[in-house]
């Protein structure tokens, strides 16, 4: 795992000394991510250059040094990542007499060769794993951007006039002296909305993201071109055109054993390995899986939390004791949090939206205490129908969607005159006669949410409103006329009748997943230099569960229906059959408390007017609202915090 930049200089302007000067300024910008070693490469004579930081995993010796050439000389190559099937394509190779003499056994070797044996198609099609890497041929004088098929690892690239620059981080591209680029207003205004849509934008103009499944090629006098070599889209509609035809016990059986298979490639490493277990479905069963696949005792490692609702650890604690790991744990105290988010803006390199960052940053950094690699369950919820939402949506709009939509909105009127902590006060007194499965954390919130969808026309529409924190005529940032260039909000478009349910999840692997969880997941595992990997999210983990019925994955109550049968062969029911909690941290007290002067800072209206990025009305008045206990407002500031959190870090704005 490493972190990688690189630039192509179409002109061929610059002198070797000077593109080496400037693409060990773009590496040394990621020495989070490669804190093992460095290396550059350059070709003055066709304007590339290359550079890496390591984070040695597989053959930590020279020989897995990067920038690496192949064999012949034709390649090179700068990756980040694991390919965990690179032995049995090297036997592969080997058996057809195509194999090089070895010089070590690291992935980025492998990866060469077969690129070599088999052209850059084919390879891809071989290869199992997280990855995102820069290939230079020098045979056809082209450079290849590539990334996974789910998105896991990221890379971005911005062409300025003739030099095309790329990383694994936004903040590379900026240290090369030709990088230009303004803030992109519609991704700020998307991501302050919460706006789920499929797009390679980032927060600058003209940067963009490769698209997952995806490579892009750039050759001097030619229009960058792009390919697809996995599509989600494709891998949905196949499913649903050919869905799997086994029973519930074959189904069950079926991802058991691809489960099984893609945790055992992810155990190899040449350095310390351990899980991250949050207490939840997915992490218990990769832990699980694990320890079944292993013939050591696995590491474990949860963190706690000692605010009340929060603590998953006492769970954690259980299935590892169950399971037989080898578990540590940490208690995060309210102090440690409060340290940590005025810090997050130099952290995420992009802003990041989700709370849930606070906890992962401490988890890798709890492992990173004992391990260089980490195995996650990141994944399970957007490929199985993990989250409330899934289970919510279809089951609102069956229960509203048959009423008249004039008698809908006076039910929405009715529900919204009861402020949302009234609704937790009411909730409270008859939580001891709820069922557990039917209680929520935040009922008012929930019901809040609930009086918006009932207005709504189609469950679409209540998708979007579901997926925006603010109402649609709230003007966010600065002269920015959104109505002009934002599209009314659509789920993913499938060739086929496909349930609710079944759109939700295939619109969700092409948007959230890339773009939220997993960035998330990069950015907090490499801020500590830590590998994480995502079993879950094997392709044909992936590809088989787009195969299965949608009551195999949401069935009434219960969401990830089937990876619960598959955990239930290694844990018992009662250690993990309980309400989802997810992690939320105590903003609403937060923010008004003991974060109050760092908001009341961020948030000042002069210096609000000052970067005229954001309306400071539109800000000052949630703010104003939330200080006086009308509304909880944390879900809409924590958004802006972040993002006036980054401007800062990046002198941006």
């Amino acid at each position: 795992m490493c972190g990688l930049a690189g630039f192509l200089d179409i002109d061929h302007r610059h002198r070797r000394d000077d593109m080496l000067d400037q693409v060990t300024a773009m590496t040394r910008t990621l020495a989070h991510r490669g804190p093992d070693d460095e290396g550059t490469w350059v070709d003055p004579a066709a304007g590339v250059a290359l550079g890496s930081r390591r984070l040695a995993i597989i053959d930590v010796s020279p020989d897995g040094h990067q920038p690496m050439r192949s064999a012949s000389g034709r390649y090179a190559i700068a990756y980040n990542g694991e390919v965990y099937n690179a032995q049995v394509m090297a036997r592969d190779l080997e058996a057809e007499g195509r194999a090089p003499a070895w010089r070590g056994h690291s992935d980025t070797e492998i990866m060469l060769a077969a690129v070599e044996a088999w052209g850059l198609e084919q390879a891809l099609e071989r290869f199992n794993g997280i990855y995102a890497f820069a290939l230079w041929d020098g045979q056809e004088r082209e450079l290849h951007l590539v990334r996974d098929r789910l998105g896991v690892k990221p890379l971005y690239v911005n062409q300025a006039g003739d030099t095309v620059l790329f990383g694994s981080e936004l903040r590379a591209l900026r240290a090369h002296p030709d990088f230009r680029a303004g803030l992109d207003r519609e991704w700020i205004d998307r991501y302050l909305r919460g706006t789920r849509t499929r797009t390679t934008r980032t927060i600058y103009e003209g940067v963009r993201s490769v698209q997952p499944g995806t490579y892009l090629t750039f050759q001097a006098g030619h229009e960058p071109k792009e390919r697809v070599y996995w599509s989600a889209v494709e891998q949905a509609e196949r499913g649903h055109r050919e869905p799997f035809g086994g029973d519930e016990t074959e189904a069950v059986d079926a991802l058991h054993a691809l489960l099984r298979e893609s945790v055992r490639m992810q155990l190899v490493s040449d350095v310390p390995l351990g899980v991250l277990l949050s207490g939840g479905i997915d992490s218990a069963t990769v832990l699980a899986l694990a320890q079944a696949e292993s013939d050591r005792t696995v590491r474990s490692f949860s963190i706690g939390f000692p605010e009340a609702g929060l603590d998953e650890a006492p769970h954690a604690r259980a299935i590892a004791a169950h399971v037989g790991s080898d578990h540590t744990e940490l208690y995060v105290t309210p102090e440690d949090m409060l340290e940590l988010i005025p810090s997050l803006g130099q952290l995420s390199d992009q802003p990041i939206s989700d709370p849930s960052y606070v906890s992962n940053y401490f988890a890798y950094r709890l492992a990173r205490e004992h391990v260089t690699v980490a195995l996650t369950g990141d994944g399970g919820d957007e490929v199985f129908g993990g989250y409330h939402r899934h289970r919510w949506l279809p089951r609102v709009w069956r229960g509203v969607g048959w009423t008249p939509a004039g008698l809908r909105a006076q039910g929405a009127r009715a529900l919204n005159a009861v402020s949302p902590t009234t609704w937790d006060r009411v909730f409270g007194v008859l939580e001891p006669a709820i069922p557990g499965r039917l209680r929520e954390r935040t009922p008012g919130a929930k019901i809040q949410r609930l009086a918006r969808w009932m207005a709504c026309a189609t469950p679409e529409e209540m998708y979007g409103v579901l997926a925006s924190r603010w109402d649609d005529d709230s003007e966010l940032v600065a002269g920015y006329d959104r109505s002009a260039a934002l599209e009314p909000f659509r789920l993913q478009q499938l060739d086929g009748d496909f349930r609710l349910v079944e759109q939700m999840l295939a619109h969700e692997l092409l948007t959230y997943l890339p773009d939220g969880q997993l960035t998330k997941v990069d950015r907090a595992s490499m801020a500590v230099s830590v590998e994480a990997r995502v079993p879950i999210l094997d392709h044909r983990v992936v590809e088989l569960a787009l195969r299965l019925q949608p009551a195999l994955k949401v069935r009434g109550e219960t969401g990830k229906y089937v990876l619960r049968k598959v955990l239930h062969h290694h844990v018992p029911e009662a250690l993990f059959q309980r309400p989802k909690m997810g992690f939320h941290l105590p903003l609403s007290r937060w923010l008004a408390g003991p974060l109050r002067d760092w908001v009341e800072d961020l948030l000042d209206e002069d210096r609000l007017r000052r970067q005229g990025v954001l309306n400071p009305a539109t800000i000052r008045a949630s703010w104003s609202e939330h200080l006086s206990q009308q509304r909880d407002r944390s879900d809409h500031l924590w958004t802006v915090l972040m993002l006036q959190s980054w401007l800062d870090a990046n002198h941006a704005g």
